[in-house]
C-alpha cells in the first residue's frame, strides 16, 4: 500500500493577519493573496507534513461543517496553494519535499 502524499508549507511562504484578513506571500514568486479563516488554519497546520485527511479532520474539528464540506474545502484550497507555489508534497515514502 501506497502511503498517503503529505503537504507542506513551502519554506519560502509566509503568513500574516491584517484587519482580520489572512495574508499569504510567497516570497520565491512574490505573488500574494487574502484567505479566509479555513485558508489560514489550513496553511498554519502546514507547517509540518499533513495527509489531506488530516486536514480535513482538522477541519471538522475546527467549524460546524460535515466531513463533505470540510473535505471539499480542503481540496479546493490545496489545489490553489499548488498553484500559487506556497507548498510542497512529500510522497509518504521519506524521499523528502518537492515543489508542487
Amino acid at each position: 500500500m501506497t502511503p498517503a502524499p503529505r503537504y507542506r508549507r513551502h519554506p519560502k511562504t509566509r503568513l500574516t493577519m491584517v484587519d482580520g484578513e489572512g495574508i499569504v506571500v510567497q516570497l520565491g514568486t512574490r505573488r500574494y493573496f487574502s484567505v479566509n479563516d479555513s485558508g489560514l488554519a489550513i496553511l498554519e497546520m502546514l507547517d509540518s507534513p499533513r495527509t489531506v485527511d488530516e486536514l480535513v479532520s482538522a477541519l471538522y474539528a475546527r467549524y460546524d461543517v460535515t466531513k463533505d464540506q470540510a473535505e471539499a474545502t480542503v481540496r479546493e484550497f490545496l489545489a490553489r496553494c499548488r498553484d500559487a507555489d506556497v507548498l510542497q508534497l512529500e510522497n509518504g515514502a521519506g524521499d523528502g519535499p518537492s515543489r508542487i
